[in-house]
């Protein structure tokens, strides 16, 4: 089933466990016994009821969740491998879950398979809870997925009652951003993110809060925005950046979504010619590289290692503690300035 799909058919209603029982031919008593592995459960009996849980893509409400006892695993989306910020959030996690009974269960997004079918595929094997950054699904998909399973997201700006997010003032952190370039009087300002994902209507992606701040603090400045999209993988943005530099009248500063995609700017200006090795890169995140002296570069820092914390502290609440209302934490940015970004030339 495709993304698509999977969207469509969350907008009707979830099967019940009466519809397990029914489709199965059974009572609903012995569906709870087997979905909470129960004593005196007969083969043929499991056979018909998980038979009937898949054709129906049923799964279990948190109740029964916790009636069939913890697992202690928690499981962890990742939109994509080799991303450095996302090793500061597990760090984060992990320093949160160290001398607990607990195991982390990651789950990366690879090539097409990422958002919905590895959010699935992490319910599925019956982890206690749910870490996401930023997946790529809507958020009626994300509130029926947190009817079953305790979820909290990092990045995403959604004002769900039903899941928990942990968040960056983004249009804070751009903001440090373009009032430090405007500063060094750069007027030629261009803006590097990833490519779109899915329409998400609801959904407040943290790039997407980035570009929409770029873009209006360059249209009260009287400027002219050029946005460039870009996978979201270092050389992707290599290859964009050059692209832009390699205009006849190229920007003089670049804004990265990301410190991913500035590292690949970095490159594409390293390797300019004349005046375009002048062009200003800034990027967000304040990955560990990005303080190398062979780097410097200047960007915000959204506190990575925090954010996992207070993910993984806001987690154990619902699992441990049986908090059931939602909590939305948010970080406050801090620029850091390094030699990446310098006066705009005359």
């Amino acid at each position: 089933m495709t993304l698509d799909q999977q969207e469509h058919t969350s907008s009707f209603r979830r099967p019940s466990m009466d519809d397990v029982a029914a489709e199965a031919g059974v009572s609903k008593g012995a569906v709870s016994k087997v979905i909470r592995n129960a004593y005196g459960v007969s083969p043929a009996m499991r056979e018909r009821v998980e038979g009937a849980i898949a054709r129906l893509g049923y799964r279990p409400r948190i109740a029964a969740r916790s009636m069939r006892g913890p697992s202690f695993t928690i499981g962890f989306e990742l939109p994509q491998l080799g991303n450095d910020f996302f090793n500061q959030v597990m760090q984060g996690v992990g320093d949160t879950l160290a001398g607990s009974q607990y195991q982390l269960i990651m789950a990366p997004g690879i090539g097409e398979l990422r958002g919905a079918p590895v959010l699935e595929a992490l319910a599925d094997r019956q982890v206690d809870g749910i870490l996401a950054i930023s997946p790529e699904v809507t958020p009626e998909w994300l509130e029926n997925l947190a009817r079953t399973i305790p979820l909290v997201l990092i990045g995403r700006h959604d004002a769900s009652a039903a899941y928990d997010t942990v968040t960056n003032n983004d249009a804070a952190g751009v903001g440090l951003v373009m009032d430090h370039l405007r500063s060094l009087t750069h007027t030629r300002i261009a803006h590097l993110t990833v490519r779109p994902a899915i329409d998400q209507e609801g959904a407040r992606a943290p790039h997407a809060i980035r570009l929409t701040t770029y873009l209006d603090r360059m249209h009260e400045d009287s400027l002219s925005p050029e946005v460039v999209y870009c996978d979201a993988f270092e050389m992707d943005a290599y290859r964009a950046a050059k692209t832009l530099i390699e205009k006849p009248d190229p920007p003089t500063a670049i804004v990265a979504g990301n410190d991913t995609l500035a590292v690949g700017a970095l490159r594409a200006v390293a390797e300019a010619s004349g005046a375009r090795r002048a062009i200003s890169v800034v990027g967000y995140d304040d990955i560990d590289l990005a303080s190398h002296p062979f780097f410097s570069l200047t960007t915000v820092n959204q506190f990575g290692v925090e954010a996992g914390r207070a993910a993984m502290t806001m987690l154990l609440e619902r699992i441990q503690g049986g908090r059931s209302e939602a909590r939305h934490f948010q970080l406050e940015p801090e620029l850091r300035i390094r030699t990446s970004s310098r006066v705009a030339p005359a």
